[in-house]
């Protein structure tokens, strides 16, 4: 039972943090979305690459890579050229534009962790971001197995005492 309220407590953990996650989005420019702000970052992050890749990365359906796709060409930070190995698919790479915007996110992404963290020492920041890393390879090696099995539903007596799921 102490692990189950350890996990719970976990999960309560997971949903507070959608705050954090909504001040980060709130300091985006109003043209890029986190969507966008994600293509830009992998881009910059790991190269140029074909959509498909992207949509690995990104951990999202193709349909969905290519709104986001097709928003950053439109407001020119990110370019599609034939790809020469297969003229039939695309490479998409950044554009100075999409440089410069990169870059200003993440001044303005370090600017607010460095002020909200300023109390944290440099081992604190460091452990933290060890310990999300190795939360989320936890996550990529399920994902890499295929989905977990659902567990059996609870009676109804018992659905009430869960945690509800994490929103954000």
């Amino acid at each position: 039972m102490a692990e189950q309220a350890r996990y719970e407590e976990l999960i309560r953990q997971f949903s507070a943090f959608g705050a954090v996650k909504r001040e980060m989005g709130r300091m985006m420019p109003s043209d890029c979305p986190a969507g966008s702000a994600a293509v830009l970052t992998l881009l910059g992050r790991y190269g140029d690459m074909r959509m498909s890749r992207l949509s690995e990365l990104l951990a999202v359906d193709m349909s969905v890579t290519s709104r986001h796709v097709a928003h950053v060409v439109e407001r020119g930070w990110i370019e599609r050229s034939p790809d020469p190995a297969d003229r039939r698919s695309r490479i998409l790479r950044l554009t100075p534009a999409g440089r410069a915007l990169l870059d200003q996110l993440s001044r303005r992404t370090c600017l607010m962790l460095s002020e909200r963290l300023g109390d944290w020492s440099d081992d604190e920041v460091a452990q933290l971001t060890a310990l999300m890393a190795r939360l989320r390879a936890s996550f990529d090696d399920t994902r890499a197995h295929g989905p977990e099995p659902r567990p059996p539903a609870l009676p109804v007596h018992e659905q009430t005492t869960r945690t509800p799921a994490i929103t954000t």
